[in-house]
């Protein structure tokens, strides 16, 4: 969509709001569809062209508003799921249509989404500790947990064992920025040699650091050995394993307990959009499910699930009740932009927008290793190149403060080891070759710059 249809677009929209304020006082204000009735009504896996977007806002009157604003916020929400499920290829345990034990939910936030997986996992090691040894009270099993993650997780997950109240280690990663098996065993070995109790792991796919990832298919398979929970954070990578080339780098993901990724970072997808899923969900519903009384309603219990005040329900395959899921209660129609992003692309046209920007990564890598001043400093596997001056890290914060004081382009740093590194990050739905080029002469002419000042 260019800007003069965007423009066309938005003005219909606005007066498609404005005739339904009109009209409010002729539409029935508690729905009267059943549970289950929005499956039936669209397919079941994303379309691989493009959809118009008439059809989509003829399907907004026929299919969602009838269960607006309940139960179609959640019905339309455990589809879209499955939709993104299946094209990530997922293991079918993960969702819903499958009447299993998972599922899939929208969270605000890959940093929220490792929270409720710590807490979820936490609630269960307590629950199974206590059902062994009742003796056990929680504050001592409390002081006694230990989560892992790699060196080069993101500080979200940091921040989570500090919320969660459990001690977090950082297992030193491989040459390649990678956590392994080895270094997991041994530190596992350690804590439980001193009286510790391991139940957490996060795995992440595409560190913010330098894009490196985790190896799934050794870490998981000692997770399942010593039941500890293993969640898998993707938070920038995931969207990349629609297109079959990368999927192998999802591979490992059946032994994963929960896994996350950020539709609104890659995607295509207005933040906030946060694609979360279990294995087990009654892993968080007995984490979070609370029923005070104005929660409650007539229908809860009854295998037929109906729309309440504040609750989003449904009844597929199974009852839905995604406050139960979540830390808020409350929740947007996320899912809505889901479907209209995956209907307006298509998988093709999403598979390619992924893939350009790849291929743009590379012709900055390629610009990079030309130029004997500059190294590349992690393998560029997708939209990130880290690279830096040969030479200090001060001249390499000199670089990166010209870069961002002349306001042309914006690079964010990390530490690699001991290396100040530069990131290149390509994430502009609009950006083409002529941006990336035009971006490395302004590089290299502030390099030229740095390294003049330093010799003078």
């Amino acid at each position: 969509m260019n800007t003069s249809e965007f423009r066309r677009r938005g003005k219909e929209m606005v007066d498609y709001v404005a005739n339904y304020m009109e009209g409010i006082e002729g539409r029935q204000v508690y729905p009267d569809v059943e549970p289950g009735y929005l499956r039936p009504l669209i397919p079941d896996s994303a379309p691989q062209e493009p959809d118009t977007f008439e059809d989509i806002i003829n399907d907004i009157e026929k299919i969602i508003m009838p269960g607006a604003a309940s139960p179609a916020c959640t019905e339309l929400e455990t589809v879209m799921m499955d939709w993104l499920g299946k094209m990530l290829e997922l293991p079918e345990a993960f969702l819903t249509e499958k009447a299993g034990e998972g599922g899939g939910v929208i969270q605000g936030s890959a940093s929220e989404a490792t929270l409720v997986a710590l807490l979820a996992a936490r609630t269960k090691a307590i629950h199974r500790l206590q059902a062994a040894s009742p003796e056990l009270t929680q504050a001592a099993i409390m002081e006694k947990l230990v989560a892992y993650s790699s060196d080069q997780a993101h500080s979200s997950v940091e921040r989570a064992g500090l919320i969660g109240g459990v001690k977090l280690k950082a297992i030193p990663s491989d040459g390649n920025f990678a956590m392994r098996a080895s270094a997991l065993q041994e530190a596992l070995e350690s804590d439980r040699a001193a009286g510790l109790i391991p139940f957490f792991v996060v795995a992440t796919l595409g560190t913010t650091t330098c894009c490196s990832f985790d190896n799934l298919l050794e870490v998981g398979p000692i997770c399942n050995k010593e039941d500890m929970w293993l969640h898998v954070d993707a938070a920038y990578a995931g969207s990349a394993f629609i297109c079959p080339e990368f999927r192998h780098l999802l591979n490992g993901v059946e032994f994963a307990d929960s896994f996350n990724f950020n539709p609104h970072k890659w995607l295509l997808v207005n933040f906030d959009c946060s694609a979360m899923w279990v294995k087990k969900r009654s892993d968080l519903t007995g984490a979070f499910r609370l029923d005070p009384t104005y929660l409650k309603h007539s229908h809860q219990d009854s295998g037929k699930l109906k729309p309440a005040f504040n609750i989003f329900l449904t009844d597929g395959p199974f009852h839905v009740l995604f406050q139960h899921w979540q830390i808020p209660l409350g929740r947007r129609f996320r899912s809505l932009k889901m479907w209209f992003v995956f209907r307006m692309y298509g998988v093709k046209g999403l598979q390619a927008y992924i893939r350009k920007h790849v291929q743009l990564s590379h012709e900055f890598e390629s610009l990079v290793l030309q130029d004997p001043r500059f190294e590349i400093c992690a393998e560029v596997t997708l939209g990130l190149v880290c690279f830096r001056l040969k030479g200090s890290n001060k001249v390499n914060e000199a670089l990166l403060q010209r870069i961002n004081s002349a306001k042309k382009i914006h690079l964010v740093p990390c530490h690699l080891r001991d290396k100040f590194v530069l990131r290149f990050a390509i994430c502009s739905r609009t950006v083409e070759s002529a941006h990336v080029q035009r971006a490395w002469e302004h590089i290299k002419e502030l390099a030229a710059d740095v390294l003049r000042a330093e010799k003078e």
